[in-house]
């Protein structure tokens, strides 16, 4: 699959979430992710066209991924292609965010401070529940400061030329339609995010 290009302009390429882990729901929901950059933040905006919509989760660094969620989990220092960061944002708005060293087992919660500071946009209310059974468009944008990444672990702000690697991930664990898609394909028998040997690669322009 081929990487994806980031540019300084809100037209750069609209990248589509398809890759269903372990068993393919009954509704297929349809997500994409449009992300660009400037000189202090990453942008990313994402759109979901779906059904049996669900969140329940308020509080930050929660259980957002029993929700309705989309993901991003990116490591910005090839040197350390194994130390990355998860950033999972519910339906509603809410928003959990780690720096792992260890997958699942050794990471750092990024602050309840700083995460209020990405910006966090959802055109949902907050709780959503009863879930929504019929078809529904949802969108989050949000904006990823440089300077507070740059808190918890050393990299290179991105220039032209630029290489990070990352995911995209949709899901909905504790709804009826339960699902696991993610942009790059993952070689696992179950699925698990946690895994940065199958990030793809995003690269500045």
């Amino acid at each position: 699959m081929k990487a994806i290009i980031l540019n300084r302009h809100e037209n750069s390429e609209i990248i589509k979430i398809t890759n269903f882990l372990g068993q393919i729901s009954d509704f297929q929901p349809k997500t994409t992710v449009h992300l660009w950059y400037d000189s202090e933040n990453l942008h990313l905006k994402f759109e979901v066209f779906d059904c049996f919509v669900r969140c329940t989760e308020t509080q930050t660094n929660g259980k957002i991924w029993e929700d309705s969620c989309v993901e991003f989990f990116f490591a910005p220092n090839l040197n350390f292609p194994n130390r990355y960061f998860n950033l999972e944002i519910n339906c509603g708005g809410t928003a959990l965010m780690h720096f792992n060293t260890v997958p699942r087992i050794e990471f750092q919660e990024i602050t309840e401070e700083d995460i209020l500071k990405f910006d966090i946009k959802s055109n949902l209310p907050k709780v959503v529940n009863p879930e929504l059974t019929e078809p529904t468009v949802w969108t989050i944008e949000c904006k990823l400061p440089f300077e507070i990444l740059q808190r918890y672990f050393s990299f290179e702000r991105p220039k032209n030329g630029t290489l990070w690697r990352g995911n995209f991930y949709k899901t909905a664990k504790n709804t009826s339609n339960p699902h696991y898609i993610s942009w790059k394909k993952l070689e696992v028998e179950r699925p698990d995010f946690h895994r940065p040997e199958f990030f793809g690669e995003l690269i500045f322009s």
